[in-house]
């Protein structure tokens, strides 16, 4: 397991909350484990109880925190909005993300932002190249100071207590496997990691040349407050195919510099956000009530509560008084002052006495694995259970040229079932996802695509005229949903809606097939329709909140 914080070697704080440390500890052992985990696993991973796991896995679930696929707990979307809560409160990625993108795009290299994490470094921001030979790591996750670039520059401003912490975790996991994004250490690092931290303090830059994996180069510089303090690190990433790492260094140093400089006068320039009071959580207090008066003991009412807490920082919150962070919530001041006690004990939020702060080891609570979730992903199991529920096969797809592309499917058990496989690309023209599709395109650029339309109609049914196409692309439009009956194929109707991100771009189109003999037209719009837009209201719930900052990708 990773490092833990240097106050987890001490008691346990008397007004610490049991359950709260218990149930961060199987969110931690499932982060490790990739996002899934079974609960004997997950028993033999944390030394709890069968009964305590079962229980903490139902508050999870209730809270939409993780899902049970099968025998296995695995992490949901949702969850993300924690370690949301602490990247906005940082502003880091805000601010400094887009410049690290254009120099990503300058150099066509891959450029991380990380912060110290106690004697590791973790990533808040990546701009990645993709390549066969490309970077693997992702938002959340957390190195080893002592094999990256960042970690000698953050080390030079360890103190005594530091660097003793560091030598008794290098001393009881020599081959680093308490980070499971990095491969375990096989070489001793040449030179020694104290005498790259000296370097980095004196020449204020730093090298990774393949510390963390074979091939793998990287140059990082720091960026600083008003104070001279490190805020963050931003490194870029190579490979020895493209560069060495002392070409790296000369020819990427200069640029690297410029960007740093850029940086720091955005954080220097940038207006100083006052602590804006967190908006009320609607009625947190009464829906953990309900949730415990109905679940009963599977549902553990103070891990639920003390979780949330963390949801309070955000954008202009960065840090907050005891008083705020129960206002916010709808919370007891005691209850509050619990859950921060236990927040703080085990690393999550630091304190100066008057106020609290998230700390990055908010991102050790699933945000890695779930980071790199795709789209198809992340709609499957809401596919699933719309299926499910309505008894017809449910799929999401893509636009590609003048075609539509499934990249997800959830198919029923009828003897008589749409039998269409990810992958399989059909035309937009004549079925309701492409319709979707093609409604969301400007103007141009729909008559593009359609130019393609053959003269020869699929069916009798099948629409194939430009204007005629156009007319109905705009009900489409105005409608915010496409019933297409029996036009690709004799026998099947479908109906699709828009789904969109966060910024409200239409990304892909989730729709219902069914056989015309199972469902009317009218039936289509009045009992299927419904349905399917609550789960596209669900997956796009989960797509704003996994894509606030990390990339999703649409296929």
């Amino acid at each position: 397991m990773p490092s833990l914080p240097s106050n987890s070697a001490s008691a346990v704080p008397e007004e610490a909350v049991g359950p709260l440390i218990r149930g961060i500890t199987v969110l931690r052992r499932l982060t490790e484990a990739g996002g899934r985990r079974s609960p004997g696993e997950l028993v033999r991973a944390t030394g709890l109880a069968r009964s305590t796991v079962d229980r903490i896995l139902s508050t999870l679930q209730r809270m939409d925190y993780l899902r049970l696929d099968g025998r296995d707990a695995v992490l949901a979307p949702r969850l993300m909005e924690l370690g949301n809560a602490y990247l906005a409160a940082t502003r880091l990625p805000d601010l400094l993300g887009p410049h690290a993108d254009r120099l990503a795009d300058l150099l066509d290299e891959s450029v991380s932002i990380a912060v110290p994490d106690r004697d590791g470094v973790r990533f808040v921001h990546q701009a990645t190249r993709r390549r066969a030979l490309s970077l693997s790591f992702r938002i959340g996750d957390l190195l080893p100071a002592e094999r990256t670039a960042p970690g000698p520059l953050f080390a030079a401003d360890w103190s005594p207590q530091d660097w003793s912490r560091w030598r008794q975790r290098r001393a009881a996991d020599p081959e680093g496997l308490g980070f499971p994004a990095a491969p375990p250490r096989i070489l001793d690092d040449r030179p020694s990691f104290e005498e790259r931290t000296a370097g980095a303090g004196e020449q204020g830059w730093s090298l990774d040349d393949q510390l963390i994996e074979p091939g793998l180069v990287a140059v990082a510089l720091p960026v600083r407050d008003l104070n001279g303090r490190q805020l963050a690190a931003v490194s870029v990433v190579s490979h020895t195919s493209r560069h060495s790492a002392a070409e790296l260094r000369d020819t990427v140093l200069p640029r690297l510099r410029n960007t740093v400089t850029a940086m720091e006068q955005e954080l220097h320039h940038s207006p100083s956000r006052q602590p804006a009071p967190p908006e009320p959580a609607p009625g947190l207090a009464d829906w953990t009530a309900a949730s415990k008066q109905e679940l009963g003991p599977e549902f553990v009412e103070s891990l639920a509560r003390g979780l949330t807490v963390l949801t309070a920082f955000g954008s202009g919150r960065a840090e907050l008084p005891l008083t705020a962070v129960a206002a916010a919530l709808g919370l007891p001041r005691a209850t509050a002052r619990r859950a921060l006690i236990t927040l703080e004990h085990l690393g999550c939020v630091s304190t100066d006495g008057r106020s609290f702060r998230p700390t990055s080891a908010v991102l050790g609570l699933g945000f890695a694995p779930l980071s790199r979730l795709s789209l198809p992903q992340l709609a499957q199991p809401h596919l699933a259970a719309l299926a499910a529920q309505v008894h017809d096969s449910a799929s999401l797809a893509v636009l590609t040229g003048a075609d539509i592309q499934y990249t997800a499917r959830a198919a029923t058990g009828r003897v008589m079932s749409v039998d269409i496989a990810v992958g399989v690309r059909l035309p937009a023209y004549a079925t309701s996802m492409g319709r979707v599709l093609l409604a969301g395109l400007p103007a141009a650029e729909q008559a593009e695509r359609l130019a393609g339309t053959p003269a020869q109609p699929l069916t009798r049914h099948t629409v194939t005229g430009h204007a005629e196409l156009a007319d109905l692309l705009k009900q489409v439009a105005g409608a915010g949903h496409a019933l297409v009956d029996q036009e690709l194929e004799q026998g099947l109707r479908s109906i699709a809606v828009p789904v969109r991100d966060r910024t409200g771009r239409l990304v892909a189109a989730a729709g219902l097939s069914t056989h015309a003999g199972r469902h009317t037209l009218a039936e289509c719009r009045d009992q299927l329709l419904p349905a399917l837009r609550q789960a596209a209201a669900r997956i796009e719930a989960d797509l704003a909140t996994a894509g606030r900052y990390a990339r999703v990708p649409p296929q």
